[in-house]
């Protein structure tokens, strides 16, 4: 896919397996104006998951498939998993983290939007010197609550919070386990494994109904 031109991207750059060609960084990087000029250019057209079911949230469940559909394949094609993101699960976890709402009152750990990305996770995902060996994502604090940027930058960070849910197990996580590990549960639940949070409980109930 070619990341077109952009503001921080005057020349456009080409782009081979979701690597860009000329980063000064020596890390893939891809910012909010290229974000947006890649879900106008290439997002409309796909099908697919996420299965149209609002879940009850009326008016609201569907609005934002094409964005979940289409950074869920991004993500996939450039990270290239053994085991594949389905776009069900991270419109379930939209259900539970934000009810769909993209400007859900702001808490003290600071999380915004659909996917309740907090600052501290919106830094680390624009660090080249941080915890992300490539793949960087920069946006802005004023825009992170953009519909479009926020599913962009919360399903690359599911994509980290399962290595991380790996290191804690030992072992391959599985995407369940990223997201309990995204909603900062996975640790009580190792050491109980009768312990299941309300909102894993839902998350679970929305995959399910999703995925029939």
């Amino acid at each position: 896919m070619d990341v077109p031109v952009s503001k921080k991207n005057p020349d456009g750059v080409t782009t081979r397996h979701g690597h860009c060609a000329n980063n000064p960084s020596h890390k893939d990087f891809i910012h909010s104006d290229e974000l947006n000029e890649i879900a106008k250019e290439h997002f409309t057209e796909l099908k697919g998951p996420p299965k149209a079911d609002d879940l009850g949230f009326k008016n609201k469940g569907n609005r934002y498939d094409e964005f979940i559909r289409g950074w869920t394949q991004f993500w996939n094609d450039t990270l290239n998993p053994k085991d594949r993101l389905d776009p069900n699960l991270v419109k379930a976890l939209i259900a539970t983290e934000s009810g769909f709402n993209p400007n859900p009152k702001v808490g003290a750990v600071k999380a915004r939007g659909l996917m309740q990305v907090t600052d501290s996770t919106r830094k680390i995902l624009a660090n080249p010197k941080g915890e992300l060996h490539d793949h960087l994502v920069e946006i802005d604090q004023k825009d992170i609550t953009d519909p479009n940027l926020n599913i962009a930058a919360g399903t690359r960070w599911l994509f980290r919070k399962k290595d991380l849910a790996g290191v804690r197990l030992k072992r391959t996580a599985t995407w369940d386990e990223a997201v309990a590990e995204y909603k900062s549960y996975l640790k009580d639940m190792i050491k109980d494994p009768k312990y299941l949070p309300k909102p894993m409980a839902e998350f679970r109930k929305y995959y399910k109904q999703l995925s029939e």
